[in-house]
């Protein structure tokens, strides 16, 4: 069968109208999409710049290094424990933590432990600094 002119323009017209219209959707599609995941990932940019770091140093009585000192991490809200255990020049970090919740943090390394240090939610410091002092014996629970 053969088409006459004006049949093989109005096909032609329909034919490039149907491909403007699927790129039209396409195009729609991936700025949809765009927008979409812009604020989703500033969101999570938003949260972790929001997340807290808390790190020091574990040192003995002549504030020495404390290598291979375990540091305990206590959330008050959950009361679960984090632990690190401090490199050879006596540091550790915790990082990652909520700003909203208040944490205990205490140190041990063989029979000695230092004193419990609260880290406040009120306390603003996204980095916060704790040196540990090892002095006093454990005490045995």
């Amino acid at each position: 069968m053969k088409l006459s002119p004006n049949q093989i323009r109005f096909s032609r017209a329909i034919r490039s109208r149907s491909d403007s219209t699927r790129l039209f959707q396409i195009a729609l599609t991936l700025l949809l999409s765009a927008l979409l995941v812009i604020p989703a990932h500033a969101q999570n940019k938003k949260t972790d710049d929001a997340l807290r770091t808390v790190h020091g140093t574990t040192l003995d009585k002549d504030e020495n290094p404390v290598a291979s000192s375990v540091v305990y991490l206590v959330n008050a809200k959950t009361q679960a424990i984090t632990t690190r255990i401090a490199d050879d020049s006596g540091n550790y970090r915790f990082s990652g933590l909520d700003p909203n919740v208040d944490y205990e943090i205490h140190a041990e390394h063989l029979d000695m432990a230092s004193p419990t240090r609260t880290i406040s939610s009120f306390d603003s410091r996204r980095d916060i600094e704790v040196i540990l002092k090892l002095s006093h014996k454990k005490a045995v629970k």
